[in-house]
Order: C-alpha cells, then sequence, then structure tokens
C-alpha cells in the first residue's frame, strides 16, 4: 500500500469493481442476489453512504461511525459508513452521501472529492437500497460528530481492509438465538452486514490496483 498518493486515487478510480461476488464473501448467510425488477417490487427506501478515504500519518484512513442507541433505529448501536436516507432535497444519490456525511461527522462538503460509485445494496431487514461512493480528502480531517445519532468516530486504516480475511471470521448476533454473521473486527469492534459487505467489495477494489 505504500505507493503515491495520486497513483493509488487513480487506480482506485480505474480499478474494476467486484459487485454482489465481493460482497457476498461477507454476506449473511441468508442474503442472496436479487435482481432490480424484485428490489423494485418491494417499494424501497433510498439511501446512501460515503467511505472517505483521508491521509493521516503517512497512511489513508476512513471513518467509521458507532450509531447512538436509539429505540427508533433498526441499526441502532451498530458500527456502519457514514450515510443515510436520501432526502428529496438531495439532486442524486452521491449528493444524500456528501450531505450526510457533513451532518454526522462534520466535513464540509466542498473538501470531498469523490472518486468512483461503488456497486449498491439491498438491505432486506430494513428494505433499504443503499448506493455506496467512494471519497477523499486531500487533508486530515477534524471530526465534529452529531452526537444524536453518534457516539464515535472510528478512524479505520485502510490497510485493515487490504488485509480483510478470506473467509472471514464468523460471530453469533447478541439476542439472535443462534444466528451468525461475518465480520470485520477492529479494535474490539465488530463490523457486519452491510457495512462489512461494501467494505468487502472495496477489498476486491484494491487487490485490484
Amino acid at each position: 500500500m505504500k505507493i503515491s498518493a495520486e497513483i493509488l486515487l487513480q487506480q482506485l478510480q480505474d480499478a474494476e469493481l467486484g459487485g454482489f461476488e465481493a460482497q457476498r464473501i461477507y454476506a449473511p448467510p441468508y442474503r442472496s442476489l436479487l435482481s432490480d425488477e424484485e428490489i423494485l417490487a418491494r417499494n424501497p427506501k433510498y439511501a446512501a453512504v460515503n467511505i472517505l478515504l483521508y491521509p493521516k500519518n503517512g497512511d489513508w484512513y476512513f471513518p467509521l461511525i458507532h450509531r447512538t442507541h436509539n429505540e427508533n433505529d433498526r441499526h441502532s448501536g451498530q458500527i456502519s459508513l457514514p450515510g443515510g436516507k436520501k432526502d428529496d432535497t438531495d439532486e442524486d444519490f452521491s449528493d444524500t452521501a456528501l450531505r450526510e456525511t457533513w451532518e454526522e461527522i462534520g466535513v464540509e462538503i466542498p473538501q470531498i472529492k469523490i472518486l468512483k460509485e461503488l456497486s449498491p445494496i439491498y438491505i432486506p431487514p430494513s428494505n433499504f437500497f443503499v448506493y455506496a461512493f467512494l471519497s477523499y480528502l486531500e487533508e486530515t480531517p477534524v471530526f465534529k460528530f452529531q452526537e444524536a445519532e453518534v457516539q464515535e468516530v472510528l478512524e479505520v486504516p485502510l490497510s485493515l481492509i487490504y488485509h480483510l480475511p478470506n473467509p472471514p471470521e464468523i460471530t453469533e448476533l447478541p439476542k439472535s438465538k443462534g444466528y451468525k454473521v461475518p465480520f470485520i473486527d477492529f479494535n474490539d469492534h465488530k463490523i457486519w452486514g452491510a457495512t462489512s459487505m461494501i467494505l468487502s467489495e472495496l477489498n476486491q477494489l484494491l487487490k485490484n490496483v
């Protein structure tokens, strides 16, 4: 991973996406590929998330957020990428990803440069169709997170994603009566579900660089 910033960013922009085949490595066991027609028939809600790369101490990092516990939020307490539901005021899904990044962790929109759109992902339990984006900053940010939604910002080294185990580690979800899922371990935080699936595609993208 010790290559210049410009070369890495250009190669990531040009690299081929792995799609669902890359995502499914870290998918829950029930997850299967649905066609766009099958997804649209379920009248899904739409959202966007952002993998925000930034330089720090000579390496690349990106933020994950530890969501605040909220009884009305199905993803309460989980580790996720900055992102959220598309608003009517958003022109497109990239606008959603940038706006949510600003609202949740305080990175100003003009500072963020989008590299590329990753493969979208459908989340059956919450009926969300999520669009994922890869972006970057030229300088190390100072995070100012929205405490109503975010209790902690995790700064994750990109090298962790490059070296993801394949096959992944498996964990049993709490209060799930034995339901087990693949996960990414980071500082005793378990990253699973759609977030780990998106990061699995990033892993394949990095391997294609």
